[in-house]
């Protein structure tokens, strides 16, 4: 799913090719895709792009008349800018968003149709859209310690909870608490301060550095490359290689349709967390340790 980084750097790049410019026509591929009704979609034809912002995760296009264009990506919805006119791909396309400058393309890989668009008129609309996280760019670390202690969750579950951060998922929360050195599931309510000053200060440099190489990788292009597993993530997405930090293998916890990635020397303090479907499956035999795992890879391959 793109996240707050992705999102910066795709909203800096429509800026360029959109901002100013009236949508003539709207042509929609998927009947998933458009989630509201009233006002019609149509009605954002012939009306000029004011404003673009971040919402979150979502994308909002304010255009004329109060009304506003909001997108969320969501895991595999992508957007690619192309030369006018553009065909809507038959299999993954969503919708074309036709400008005099060029085609904006909306799509979605997977069977799944999770992303989405709503028309709505009003700032209020717009604001039921809006799951209220911090934006921690842009908080200081008193009012970040605030939204981490509101519940007590894993430091893991309360970064990725849109109510608690703005534009945090699962990549970039692993890429977080593996530069700040802390357990995924460290309770927030037993956080020591020198923990919360670390995790915010990971929090701000994290999401800076990565807008930064994003805004590096496509200098004046259009940015077609958003995945959440990049070669120079240092644990997200590694599972089995080398941390970069310390070289011991990158663990992971399994779970639904998402994993965190993890290193158990720099954040564990070299324990191993339960993966619940192999503890499930080796019960008493499930490694505690990197130094158990190892022996009991040793033991296998051993004649």
């Amino acid at each position: 799913m793109p996240e707050l980084p992705d999102v910066v750097v795709y909203i800096e790049a429509l800026k360029e090719r959109v901002l100013n410019q009236t949508i003539q026509k709207i042509r929609i591929g998927s009947p998933f895709i458009v989630r509201s009704f009233d006002p019609r979609i149509g009605e954002a034809e012939g009306k000029k792009i004011l404003r673009l912002r971040r919402l979150g995760k979502r994308i909002v296009f304010e255009l004329e008349r109060d009304l506003f264009l909001i997108f969320h990506l969501m895991i595999a919805g992508r957007f690619h800018w192309k030369p006018r006119g553009a065909k809507i791909a038959g299999k993954y396309g969503l919708a074309a968003f036709d400008f005099l400058t060029g085609t904006l393309l909306l799509t979605e890989a997977g069977t799944k149709k999770r992303a989405s668009l709503y028309l709505v008129r009003g700032e209020d609309a717009v604001r039921e859209h809006n799951p209220g996280g911090l934006e921690v760019l842009e908080a200081d670390v008193d009012a970040f310690r605030r939204a981490l202690t509101r519940e007590n969750h894993t430091v893991k579950r309360a970064l990725t909870d849109p109510h608690l951060f703005s534009g945090i998922g699962n990549a970039y929360s692993d890429e977080i608490l593996h530069r700040a050195q802390l357990s995924p599931v460290r309770l927030t309510l037993q956080m020591s301060e020198a923990e919360i000053e670390t995790l915010y200060r990971a929090v701000r440099e994290t999401l800076n550095d990565w807008v930064k190489r994003l805004r590096n990788e496509s200098p004046n292009r259009f940015p077609e490359k958003v995945t959440a597993f990049r070669p120079d993530m240092a644990v997200h997405g590694k599972y089995r290689k080398p941390c970069p930090v310390c070289g011991s293998p990158v663990q992971r916890i399994v779970y639904a349709e998402n994993e965190t990635n993890y290193c158990a020397r720099c954040q564990t303090g070299g324990r191993l967390l339960a993966d619940r479907s192999l503890s499930r499956l080796l019960k008493a035999d499930w490694p505690r340790s990197l130094e158990e795992l190892e022996e009991m890879k040793g033991s296998r391959r051993e004649p």
